[in-house]
């Protein structure tokens, strides 16, 4: 019989008198010491950011907070409006819309740019910046022939440009984080919009993608960071769904509205009695 695997994890320990997290005492070291993004930070890379570092990560979960309206929150709202002991139903529920056209292409902008450029933050064998341009245009092309959806271009709303873009990529620059990843996703823009024909701006989510790979950081990494960002977001939707209520508005208007053209309308015997 094969010897059963250790059971190992290098996060955190508990006894009776202290808690330990990636070798920092929590009561001590790190509440009260450390902000919620530092300490994101620390439990994905098991270390804590330096200075530059802090202000560019905490920037990317900031940015995944909160964008009024959309799928996740719609989700988290309705699930509430069913279950309202439950606020961690609601939470998971507006969660799981997040994939690859919400949040989640944060992780197929950041494997896209981390495939083209394994060793992109300018190691031995990187390409020269002359040559991502050229790069650029074979990821679209072969986009395009896979029928595939880029990752992190446009936005329905934010047109031409994604002001979060241009604030991320601000920073970027401040802290020393603005390199071949991001230059690339800018190449990776260009060359969409002439495939396509129209602007094809980074949109946030290919922003963060990119600044993951900057940070050093798995592009697995990236979704995660969207997930437990806007997490935060949902909590803030769910408590004023709690007081300003709207999912059962909407429900009974959606319910309305969708049915409206076939109200009244029966087949078989019921037919043209109405009802």
């Amino acid at each position: 019989m094969k010897k059963n695997t250790e059971l190992r994890s290098d996060i955190a320990w508990a006894t009776p008198e202290a808690i330990g997290v990636h070798g920092y005492d929590l009561c001590h070291d790190l509440m009260g010491e450390v902000n919620f993004g530092d300490m994101a930070f620390l439990e994905v890379t098991g270390r804590l950011p330096d200075a530059k570092e802090s202000r560019m990560f905490n920037a990317i979960l900031v940015t995944l907070v909160e964008h009024g309206i959309v799928p996740s929150t719609l989700a988290a709202r309705m699930t509430y409006a069913g279950a309202p002991e439950a606020m961690q139903a609601a939470v998971a529920a507006g969660l799981l819309g997040l994939g690859s056209v919400f949040v989640g292409s944060t992780e197929g902008s950041a494997r896209m740019l981390a495939a083209a450029l394994p060793d992109g933050r300018g190691g031995q064998g990187a390409p020269a910046d002359a040559s991502l341009a050229g790069l650029a245009e074979e990821i679209v092309k072969s986009h395009r022939a896979e029928k595939k959806i880029i990752p992190g271009l446009g936005h329905p709303i934010h047109k031409p440009l994604d002001p979060r873009t241009l604030r991320l990529f601000a920073i970027a620059q401040q802290t020393g984080f603005h390199g071949r990843y991001v230059a690339l996703m800018q190449c990776v823009a260009d060359a969409a919009g002439a495939a396509y024909g129209k602007a094809l701006p980074v949109n946030a989510t290919g922003a963060i993608g990119a600044l993951c790979c900057e940070m050093g950081l798995s592009w697995k990494v990236s979704h995660g960071l969207g997930v437990m960002a806007r997490a935060v977001g949902l909590v803030g939707h769910v408590l004023e769904e709690a007081k300003q209520p709207m999912a059962m508005e909407l429900w009974h208007r959606a319910e309305d509205e969708a049915t409206a053209h076939s109200r009244g309308k029966l087949r078989g015997k019921a037919g043209g009695k109405g009802v």
